[in-house]
């Protein structure tokens, strides 16, 4: 497994959504949900992004109903969640690096006055 993986927003609300079954509706929903709308996922990105998550086997299918299209529900693997804690890790660095530096930027801003 590749340690230094960076995940698109997309794939990132993918993942979360995934948490538990859902289907691709419900995970745009999640996603809407989660970001105050801010990020809306389309249709094509998002079974893109669905079938590139398949191939890497960070999500399987959990179940499929024949007869309705929107009814294929998917789910995280374990390999899919530890990338997920991974990432929530990685974007924590970003954070506290981020807010390090600017709390001693400005301290030092203020020395200078």
């Amino acid at each position: 497994m590749e340690k230094h993986i960076v995940l698109t927003e997309s794939m990132y609300y993918i993942l979360l959504s995934v948490l538990n079954p859902n289907h691709g509706y419900g995970i745009i929903q999640k996603t809407l949900e989660m970001t105050e709308e801010r990020v809306e996922i389309g249709a094509g990105t998002l079974y893109g992004a669905i079938n590139t998550l398949l191939d890497k086997g960070w999500i399987e299918l959990y179940s499929e109903d024949k007869a309705s299209r929107k009814k294929k529900q998917y789910v995280i693997t374990a390999e899919g969640r530890i990338i997920l804690e991974r990432e929530i890790s990685r974007l924590e660095e970003l954070l506290r690096n981020g807010k390090r530096e600017m709390q001693q930027q400005e301290g030092e801003s203020h020395e200078e006055d």
